[in-house]
């Protein structure tokens, strides 16, 4: 060990010389633990599976390690359920002791897991869900998103919407976090009128009727939905089954993806949507994980899954930068707010409030043959697209 010896000097002599221990070396952690949740089970177990395929191929990519140090991911299943994500996430902070936290499909559950995650200055990567409280007044150094702000495509989808030169809107959403934040959104950017607006029961409505019947009574220009998972694929098929999709043309976020296209085929072929990611996008980074993502699975991954990985690559961009000191908070903030890492949508820049600054592209379902579909890129709606609530974020 290197001594330092300081000299005490005193009429140009020097009186005496005491040596000093030095100090040891930042601390590397033998193990990167990283903690995450996400749904496994149940109606919606797709996007769950295919968030862990993501992450797994991550890990694959940068070899198991991240800046040297291997890497033990512990996933947990959330079941969809708010009080089921909580305990799942506080086995992971007080039994696992992770060093990271990410996943989250669900803003409700994100919404309960958050306080004890961020108390205990952990660090929590949202792989999805990105509720408005969170990119605002309870924003916090140790939440980042990976994804988006729950408005940001959205606030897309309006300007979409604008260049349509759509004049009159009707909106129907579910009735919890993420659906009221989708339609707050759209309602920001659309400078037409909206002519009625239905928020519906979370999760347990699969019935639309009424609603259609509603909009078929309001005669507007377009609808505007967010409906994931089974309730997009539904909702498209009672649209079309009514007869509305050739009159009324249908926009959307979230509602058509890699794995709901399987099951509404032609029902999402000419519809409007817009999103921050697509499997086309040209960026290196995208190009690899798709193409291997197929390989490995035989489809192409969603958003979910794109937005996975490039949670764990943010995550090892952090590693790497701190050489493994994790106990130095505030030396990995710094190195996540940097987000030195090649994302799949291209540049990562942070706004200040931990959620991405990013564009919004058109997006459109097509089909590739009899049987098979996917989606593509039509054109970017609008460059670097910020969340309107980081002024709100006292960070």
């Amino acid at each position: 060990m290197k001594i330092s010896t300081l000299l005490y000097l005193s009429t140009g002599l020097a009186l005496a010389a005491a040596p000093l221990v030095a100090q040891p070396a930042a601390a590397q952690a033998k193990k990167i633990k990283i903690g995450f949740v996400t749904t496994l089970s149940g109606p919606n177990a797709a996007y769950g599976k295919d968030m862990r395929n993501s992450v797994e191929l991550a890990l694959q990519h940068m070899g198991g390690k991240m800046g040297g140090i291997p890497v033990e991911v512990i996933y947990e299943d959330d079941e969809q359920k708010p009080e089921v994500g909580k305990q799942k996430t506080d086995k992971l902070l007080q039994r696992d002791r992770v060093d990271f936290i990410a996943g989250y499909i669900w803003s409700n559950v994100l919404l309960a897991s958050y306080k004890p995650v961020v108390d205990s200055k952990t660090f929590l990567i949202s792989a999805n869900a990105g509720p408005s409280q969170l990119a605002g007044e309870q924003c916090n150094p140790y939440f980042f998103a990976a994804s988006w702000n729950n408005d940001q495509n959205p606030m897309g989808v309006g300007e979409l919407l604008n260049q349509k030169k759509v004049q009159n809107l009707y909106i129907v959403a579910p009735n919890y976090a993420a659906g009221q934040d989708m339609a707050n959104g759209v309602k920001s950017t659309f400078k037409g009128k909206v002519v009625g607006q239905d928020m519906t029961t979370w999760p347990s409505q699969l019935d639309f009727s009424a609603e259609i019947s509603k909009i078929r009574a309001a005669k507007p220009d377009a609808v505007y939905v967010f409906y994931p998972s089974r309730w997009g694929v539904q909702f498209l098929t009672q649209y079309s089954q009514a007869g509305l999709k050739k009159d009324i043309p249908l926009y959307s976020v979230f509602t058509i993806d890699a794995v709901t296209l399987k099951l509404q085929k032609d029902l999402a072929l000419d519809t409007y949507f817009g999103l921050f990611w697509a499997p086309d996008l040209p960026y290196a980074a995208n190009t690899k994980f798709v193409n291997d993502y197929k390989k490995a699975h035989g489809d192409t991954p969603t958003f979910y899954g794109a937005q996975s990985y490039d949670a764990i690559n943010l995550i090892a961009s952090a590693v790497t930068a701190t050489k493994g000191d994790l106990k130095n908070k505030d030396a990995v903030r710094k190195a996540l707010e940097a987000a030195k890492f090649d994302s799949v949508r291209g540049p990562m820049k942070f706004n200040t409030n931990h959620f991405p600054v990013h564009a919004i592209y058109q997006q459109e379902a097509y089909k590739v043959s009899d049987s098979e579909y996917d989606i593509r890129t039509i054109s970017t709606i609008v460059k670097d697209l910020e969340d309107p609530h980081a002024s709100k974020c006292k960070m």
